[in-house]
């Protein structure tokens, strides 16, 4: 039973011409399913109504085919071809009688159009966006007239396709019509340039275009970023932002209200806590009688509940909490708070959409699975027959795995010979920024500590001898991955006999305390080949000694896979104003006693580095002795009672945290499916 704090959570807000059930809010967002997975997109969708979000949005929706964002798999409404795909999806939120939203798109110069081949167009002649190496060309007024048009013929679609929200987009500088608004995009000499009420112009036409062709049975809602956070170089929300505002205040049915760009809208939780958007978006409500919808990567009801009550906001906007919990608005209202499966900022959902691939999630392991395999983030069917399992490993495939089969009607022995739980989770939460991420842990642990058929034991290091004379069944080994120390990664495919191990560390050894235990007062260096989030945060660690730290990547620039969390330009910078040196494009070449020689991936020059200790972040190798060791004995595995020994998640395949979490569900998903793997594929002429 819910506490009645939180009853004006599920209150209804009238929207123009409809209605939302409670101030729940789904923001478009992407999935990276769009139009070439329409089926898989709608289930997603309809998870989410399901869950109880009163509203629930596309992702951004090309109107033209000169608004192609190939390789990008975004939604489509070119023509009415494109109907029936998106109907899927606004019916499948219709069924649990929630709202519908439609993002209307049109890329402007973020729209290179490599499909179509059409010119891209722009408020002026400019170059894209991307690093395609052609512009786009300034539109005359037979192309604004055009453009006009093809927004005004996508809403039409929009409306028959069976959506009830319908947005005129200008956010996260990805939009032609948000180019309008910016000087520094807009240089036209025209009434559609050069002053701020000129460059407004085509913002205020299309929002009364879009009113007058389906305002009366659809609300108009207006995406807007109120702040760009590049100072005097873009929109800040005290002066653009509000300007804008004021001066369409009660055009829309509803504002959408953000930060640009995309990057600065979702950051991670490394770099900005709960409520980050608060300070540039709490005026809105101050200019206008309308509806306004904010995001913040909110998951606790207590300060859903403050934002509504200080009239900050009328409706709880969320994308990524949405992902990590489809049904958080249904546990708030039931009173389960305890069971929110809560978004840790980590962007591996965004990564999808940076990959043109459907997203996954940390938290959430069904997402991109709900109609490729029928799998709901809720409800997880018995097994066929009720066993018990032994899993050796406390990290995040174990837990996942140790929950699911609890919810699919097993009994769980969990071991592991730590004397904490949560595996690599919990160390890396200690390092810096990313202390949310222990929400793997802690949402799994107490499941288990609700149940009477979970037996957790730490300080329990298992041999293979142990676990044979045990004769449970069924044994899962999760005994997680551990940091290479002989520089094998993507550069190096063989092991560097030349490293002196005693003066190297791996992250594994740093998370372990052993930095602040080195001897050694020189500089730090860091050979980064992981290319994602650890070797910037081994700096990071490095610096807090007080030693000169030298951070070498084998790639152009520092952590160049943190490109698709939206984390790279921050997190180079942290590095930059920490006075880390960054030496990029190089590779290892030598070491002797306290200097490290290094290669230019390019030109093959070598140089000398002063290295006192090296931090290795390189690869993994998997912590597989166990079941090497049980291989060897399988011939007694029947006469001991063991059916089946598997691994998961590092133990089988290091890689990231998302993938263990899903490698552990996926192993009791296929005991359910009777060890099928299998998955339907819309490449193929199934029937809807």
């Amino acid at each position: 039973m819910r506490d009645p704090k939180y009853d004006i959570l599920f209150e209804p807000v009238k929207i123009g011409p409809v209605q939302t059930r409670n101030r729940f809010y789904q923001v478009p967002h992407c999935s990276g399913m769009g139009y070439r997975y329409p089926n898989a997109e709608a289930r997603m969708r309809g998870i989410k109504a399901e869950g109880g979000w009163g509203v629930v949005s596309t992702q951004e929706t090309e109107i033209h085919p000169t608004s192609d964002l190939s390789p990008a798999n975004e939604a489509r409404l070119w023509d009415d071809s494109d109907i029936p795909n998106l109907k899927l999806m606004s019916d499948a939120v219709h069924a649990h009688d929630s709202l519908a939203a439609i993002q209307l798109v049109h890329g402007g110069i973020n729209a290179p159009n490599r499909y179509s081949r059409l010119s891209p167009m722009s408020p002026s002649h400019a170059a894209l966006s991307n690093n395609d190496p052609y512009q786009a060309r300034e539109m005359d007024k037979a192309d604004i007239k055009a453009f006009r048009g093809w927004h005004v013929d996508a809403a039409k679609r929009a409306k028959k396709a069976g959506f009830d929200i319908i947005y005129v987009y200008a956010g996260h500088d990805m939009t032609l019509l948000q180019h309008f608004l910016l000087a520094r995009h807009n240089h036209r000499a025209d009434e559609y340039g050069g002053s701020f009420e000129n460059r407004l112009r085509l913002f205020r036409e299309v929002i009364e275009d879009t009113k007058l062709a389906v305002g009366d049975t659809c609300a108009v809602a207006v995406r807007l970023a109120v702040d760009e956070l590049m100072g005097a170089k873009g929109f800040r929300h005290e002066i653009e932002g509000k300007d804008i505002i004021e001066a369409l205040a009660e055009e829309p049915d509803l504002w959408d209200v953000n930060l640009a760009d995309w990057s600065n809208d979702s950051q991670t939780s490394r770099f900005a806590k709960e409520g980050y958007q608060e300070p540039y978006t709490a005026f809105v409500k101050s200019v206008t009688t309308k509806p306004v919808v904010g995001v913040g990567r909110y998951t606790s009801p207590d300060k859903m509940v403050d934002l509504i009550k200080k009239n900050h906001m009328d409706l709880i906007g969320a994308a990524r909490p949405s992902i990590a919990d489809p049904f958080l608005p249904l546990k708030i209202r039931e009173g389960r708070l305890e069971e929110i499966r809560e978004c840790i900022g980590c962007n591996i959902c965004v990564s999808g959409d940076n990959t043109n691939s459907p997203m996954r999630c940390t938290q959430n392991p069904t997402v991109g699975e709900e109609w490729r395999r029928n799998w709901h983030p809720e409800i997880l069917p018995n097994t066929p027959s009720s066993k018990k399992y032994l899993i050796i490993g406390g990290g995040p495939s174990g837990l996942e795995a140790a929950t699911s089969l609890i919810k699919s009607g097993n009994d769980v022995v969990l071991a592991d010979g730590a004397n904490y739980w949560g595996g690599r989770v919990t160390l890396e939460s200690k390092l810096p920024g990313l202390a949310e991420w222990a929400r793997v842990r802690d949402w799994r642990m107490w499941q288990l500590q609700q149940v009477s058929n979970a037996n957790l034991y730490l300080n329990s290091q298992l041999s293979s001898e142990d676990i044979l004379s045990y004769g449970i069944e069924n044994i899962v080994l999760a005994t997680g991955a551990s940091w290479r120390s002989d520089g094998v990664g993507r550069v190096h495919r063989q092991s560097l006999k030349y490293l002196n191990n005693d003066r190297n560390f791996t992250p594994d050894d740093i998370m372990m305390g052993k930095l602040s235990n080195d001897k050694l007062t020189g500089p730090i260096v860091i050979f980064d080949d992981d290319q994602f989030y650890m070797g910037s945060i081994m700096a990071e660690v490095a610096i807090k000694t007080g030693r000169k730290v030298v951070f070498v990547t084998s790639t152009p620039n520092v952590a160049a896979w943190s490109e698709n969390t939206l984390e790279q330009g921050r997190i180079q910078s942290r590095l930059i104003k920490l006075g880390v040196e960054i030496i990029a494009s190089h590779e290892l070449f030598d070491q002797q006693n306290d200097r490290l020689h290094i290669a230019c991936s390019y030109s093959g020059n070598t140089r000398k580095v002063h290295c006192d200790t090296l931090i290795l972040v390189t690869s993994r190798l998997p912590n597989d002795l166990l079941w090497k060791e049980l291989l060897a004995k399988k011939e007694d595995w029947s006469d001991k009672g063991i059916n089946t020994v598997t691994r998961i998640g590092d133990c089988l395949q290091p890689g990231l945290i998302a993938m263990a979490v899903q490698s552990g569900h996926n192993y009791v998903r296929e005991i359910i499916d009777n060890n099928s793997n299998a998955f339907r594929r819309e490449d193929q002429n199934f029937a809807r």
